[in-house]
């Protein structure tokens, strides 16, 4: 693993401690959290470099508010839909 300095906020390296680990893996647990939110990795790969289960991860993120599944209300209407023509 390669190290990169990171300058941070004495402000949020102390919201941060709140996390109560330390502050490298509070910083790369919510970097991780972010790139899956926005659809940038996979909850496989997120879990893997969290060092965790897939099926843990999702659920840690869900309690969190990212979910597993995000549809459009296009989306959800359409499968809807199909699920009511089975």
């Amino acid at each position: 693993m390669s190290n990169s300095a990171l300058e941070l906020d004495e402000e949020i390296m102390n919201l941060l401690r709140q996390f109560n680990q330390p502050l490298q893996d509070s910083v790369q647990e919510l970097i991780l959290l972010e790139l899956y939110r926005r659809g940038m990795i996979s909850s496989g790969k997120a879990a893997v470099l969290l060092k965790m289960s897939r099926t843990d991860f999702i659920q840690y993120a869900s309690r969190l508010g990212i979910p597993f599944f995000a549809f459009t209300d296009d989306e959800w209407a359409a499968e809807v839909a199909a699920s009511k023509k089975l």
